[in-house]
């Protein structure tokens, strides 16, 4: 079932001329700075007292459409929920924790559900774009969802949300299960088309939960090796590539060496041009292209993670679970979505471990010995349970030219955000050049 918007009335108005003095205290708000031309788009109505407002925002180079729940409440109340504001009688809340948003949400959302108590719901703090909202189980009390409802909405496929559902689908396990959804049909002024866009999504909740990067960098503070669990992460990872590959089907590419090695040549300009002392290794990385390039072939591409690290996944109960499927959050949706080496993922990870091992305090011999047993139980733990049609050095020759990339990135970034850790992608880049 898609919910389907209707056109802005006067009360909608004046809830967006309130939200103008209370969007820039919150912190998924994406108008850091400047004031921002806010106009209301569409409105769901969920229940009497419940409005979706789907509201556009302007300002410079930013353009999105938010959404933002509210809950009217006749005269004042003292409750805990942020107060948007008033207007006449009624007091404005922001909807998004409140029990009537949260039961008439689920009352209209899709997907298999869950009986949750609404009235004793938790909303998570310090969350930078969206609102997540702890659901627990009406019977037991112990948590049962989490809803994750979207400040930005966009038309069209959300990764985030389809493809942990195709995965469930394909009766893999590795991925918080879907349990809800939303979508929302809506029309832009003086739009000839109607947009369909997600609202949010209940998935299940993970309990025990440790973020795989707080806990690698934990084990390496501790000297504790991280080779056994990195091999179960590996064979997670493979796991979902054989789900993906299932759920979304395999692409041949005849010019797919060409591909990986033009990526690669091109990264190193962009990264040269930013980073002039990465000149230094250029010679070497050229030679990791040009023997990529000779390849008779490289394996299908497919549908992948995208920004798969340590990051994306957790750990609860001694195995992990993948998270975050939208994607890198700045790429167009196109290139999120495009079919792409399963390797890339590998490679992710893989980076994720040097990150790890410097994070956790370790240096020299030591850093050195803890990536070098992370990085092969992954690798076996890959290697094991996903099989190639590509023999092991072409498959250690795209892995290196796919790590050479990311980490082209990751210097990049850091000379420009973090430059205290510009000697971890730089370390990188000599392990990795012939």
């Amino acid at each position: 079932m898609i919910l389907d918007a209707r056109t802005p009335d006067a009360l909608d108005d004046a809830v967006v001329a309130l939200l103008r003095g209370w969007l820039p205290e919150r912190r998924w708000y994406p108008v850091k700075g400047a004031d921002a031309d806010l106009a209301p788009v569409a409105t769901v109505d969920l229940a009497d007292d419940v409005r979706v407002l789907l509201v556009r925002a302007r300002a410079g180079s930013v353009d999105v459409l938010l959404q933002v729940p509210v809950v009217l409440v006749p005269g004042e109340t003292g409750g805990a929920l942020p107060v948007v504001g008033t207007y006449g009688d009624l007091t404005v809340l922001d909807g998004a924790g409140h029990p009537a948003f949260l039961a008439a949400w689920l009352a209209h959302a899709d997907g298999p559900g869950a009986d949750v108590d609404a009235a004793a719901a938790r909303v998570v703090t310090g969350e930078q774009s969206n609102t997540s909202v702890v659901l627990p189980d009406r019977a037991t009390g112990a948590p049962v969802g989490i809803l994750k409802v979207l400040r930005t909405v966009a038309a069209g496929e959300n990764p985030d949300i389809d493809v942990p559902r195709r995965l469930t689908e394909q009766g893999w396990d590795g991925v918080p299960e879907p349990l809800a959804w939303a979508q929302v049909r809506w029309t832009a002024a003086g739009g000839a088309e109607p947009s369909v866009g997600y609202l949010g999504v209940m998935s299940a909740f993970v309990p025990g939960a440790e973020d795989g990067f707080e806990l690698a960098c934990a084990w390496a503070r501790e000297g504790r090796p991280f080779g056994v669990a990195a091999r179960e992460l590996g064979e997670v990872v493979a796991g979902m590539h054989a789900a993906l590959a299932g759920a979304f089907g395999t692409t041949d590419d005849a010019a797919g060496p060409a591909t990986v090695a033009t990526a690669l040549t091109t990264r190193l300009a962009w990264a040269t041009a930013a980073v002039p002392r990465v000149a230094d290794r250029a010679e070497g990385v050229r030679h990791v292209a040009a023997q990529v390039a000779a390849l008779p072939a490289t394996p299908p591409r497919q549908r992948v993670h995208g920004d798969l690290h340590l990051g994306q996944v957790l750990r609860s109960r001694g195995r992990w679970f993948v998270i975050d499927f939208e994607g890198e959050p700045l790429a167009p949706l196109a290139e999120r979505t495009r079919p792409d080496l399963a390797l890339r993922d590998v490679a992710g990870v893989l980076r994720s471990f040097d990150y790890a091992a410097a994070v956790g305090g370790l240096t020299g011999d030591a850093a050195a010995a803890w990536t070098r047993d992370a990085r092969d139980g992954f690798l076996a733990g890959y290697a094991a349970a996903a099989p190639s049609d590509v023999d092991e050095s072409t498959r250690g020759l795209l892995l290196r030219a796919l790590e050479l990339d990311k980490t082209l990135y990751e210097v990049v970034y850091e000379a420009r955000n973090r430059p205290a850790w510009a000697p971890i992608p730089e370390a990188g880049l000599d392990r990795l050049l012939p």
